[in-house]
């Protein structure tokens, strides 16, 4: 059976090892489990930007953050950057959203351009390429009658303002007082909803809606849940499906804490990252979190019954990743932002239903990938050729197909742009000089902060990445690593309008071919 379809399924800030595939010991996560045993778990993936923004736009783009100007949350994605749609349109399959992409559209540079955000072409590039059938980002504070999970909670009789947050993301105390998600001392508290009531089932029931309806034309539907994200509230019974006996150990120790990079020492200091170190809140939250992860794989499972029962699970592709991680309380830290792996790893599955893929399934590959490789594997599937002048990640196709990879890349790199935290006015830096720089070999892992030292670890005798070498390093590592950025850091794709075959042309007039001479003798090319 040929692939026609892909379902790209992306939670928010689920942690790579909160799998049972991947380890975790507790938490059992049967259906994600059959997608790595039946396609490629990648085991060494990351991520461009340890935030949601900037990640996501570099999944949609298949591009560096430093290129696509997307740097942190709430940065527009500037007009004229080629997303996955403008990639996929062109050879008939169309990318439709349900879920989440935290786009903010480049209103300023439409507006100049005269593109109008009702019409078809300004419908796209305000949604990241695609073409919407749910927009569902989560994080609603205020009400939004406009919302359509707070109409579809309307409609099952929650009669609140803003459902969304009373009822979905809220408890109720013993006195049916509201306990807030938005405090992690709330999370032990059910949802005030029912479990098929929740934001994760809503969005799977939306995609299945979709797919019900879509046969006409292949098409890529990307599936991007808001959950395990914040607010830490879950329906019964994922609210208390587990406790603190099942939270794997932190990971963290004393000496993190003594005379810590400057950088590292400030986001320690951030309020999340001091309730995370907090036992209490640690027991207190993770449980919910991984209530929230129980409750996804069970939606997935639905999903791949439906596509088994309505025989489209042979001809449809399955990815399954992240956007980001989360620390919870390991490094010290909470929440994101730093490129230590529970914050920049990120779960990464693809199943490929096509006999091509046979020789790997149920594999794992340790080759260091790129959340940005995702773009150019849709657009091979899609029966296109990624643009080599624009796509910057590589196509995952050699291990789908269990083929010998000649070259693959040595490093992997992310980074982040944090003027906008709080680290960033604590230690001073200019409003652009909050740059930070991962670069990972299989052997080493560095943070690259200007004016700062680098942090630096050692994977092969610190797989923990507790060691912080980065104040007196091994002879020639920085210098090594220094020399991956640099090269990576020239090779940015920016250069987008001409493709290499209009290179090749344009090549073919030097030398007067086109009638147009310049500096010679003569016609014969002679000189006196």
């Amino acid at each position: 059976m040929q692939t026609r379809n892909i379902l790209w399924i992306m939670c928010d800030q689920l942690r790579w090892d909160y799998l049972s595939c991947a380890g975790h010991p507790t938490l059992q996560t049967p259906n994600i489990d059959w997608l790595a045993e039946n396609g490629v778990r990648f085991s060494n993936a990351f991520v461009q930007s340890p935030i949601c923004g900037p990640s996501r736009m570099s999944y949609y783009t298949g591009r560096y953050p430093s290129t696509h100007g997307a740097v942190a949350n709430d940065w527009p994605l500037k007009v004229g950057e080629m997303t996955l749609g403008d990639h996929l349109r062109p050879l008939g399959m169309r990318a439709v959203l349900c879920g989440k992409t935290h786009m903010r559209a480049d209103v300023e540079g439409m507006s100049r351009l005269g593109i109008s955000p009702d019409s078809v072409i300004g419908a796209r590039v305000s949604e990241c390429g695609f073409d919407v059938w749910e927009r569902h980002d989560g994080l609603y504070p205020d009400p939004k009658p406009d919302q359509g999970y707070n109409r579809f909670l309307a409609g099952r009789g929650y009669d609140a303002a803003n459902p969304w947050h009373d009822n979905a993301n809220s408890g109720r105390d013993a006195e049916g007082r509201i306990r807030s998600g938005w405090f992690l001392e709330n999370a032990p508290f059910a949802a005030a909803i029912d479990a098929e009531e929740g934001e994760t089932p809503y969005i799977i029931d939306r995609a299945i809606q979709f797919v019900e309806g879509a046969d006409a034309e292949p098409w890529l539907l990307h599936i991007s849940l808001i959950k395990p994200h914040w607010p830490l509230v879950a329906p019964p019974p994922y609210n208390d499906m587990y406790g603190p006996k099942d939270i794997p150990p932190r990971n963290r120790s004393e000496a993190e804490r003594i005379d810590p990079h400057p950088v590292f020492a400030a986001f320690q200091n951030h309020a999340e990252s001091r309730a995370y170190s907090n036992d209490t809140v640690r027991d207190t939250a993770v449980p919910v979190y991984m209530g929230l992860i129980k409750q996804i794989d069970d939606e997935i499972g639905r999903l791949l019954d439906f596509l088994r029962q309505t025989g489209r699970l042979d001809s449809t592709m399955i990815a399954f990743c992240s956007d980001h991680g989360d620390y919870l309380g390991d490094h010290w830290l909470g929440e994101k932002d730093l490129f230590h792996a529970p914050s920049v790893k990120v779960p990464l599955i693809v199943y490929d239903p096509s006999s091509t893929a046979d020789a790997s399934r149920g594999t794992v590959c340790d080759a260091l990938v790129e959340a940005i490789d995702l773009a150019p594997t849709f657009i091979e599937t899609a029966g296109g050729v990624p643009a080599a002048h624009v796509i910057e990640g590589r196509s995952l196709y050699p291990f789908l197909r269990g083929e010998p990879v000649a070259e693959w890349r040595e490093a992997a790199f992310s980074e982040y742009d944090y003027v906008i935290k709080e680290a960033g006015r604590v230690l001073g830096q200019g409003l652009r000089d909050c740059k930070l720089y991962m670069v990972r070999t299989h052997r080493w892992f560095a943070m690259f902060a200007p004016p700062f030292r680098p942090m630096l670890f050692d994977l092969q005798s610190d797989p923990n990445e507790l060691n912080d070498l980065g104040a007196t390093p091994p002879a020639g590592v920085i210098e090594e690593l220094k020399a991956h950025l640099l090269s990576w850091a020239l090779k940015r794709k920016s250069a987008t309008t001409v493709s290499e075959s209009q290179i090749e042309e344009l090549l073919a007039f030097e030398g007067g071919t086109d009638g147009i001479y310049y500096g010679v003798w003569n016609r014969e090319g002679a000189l006196p």
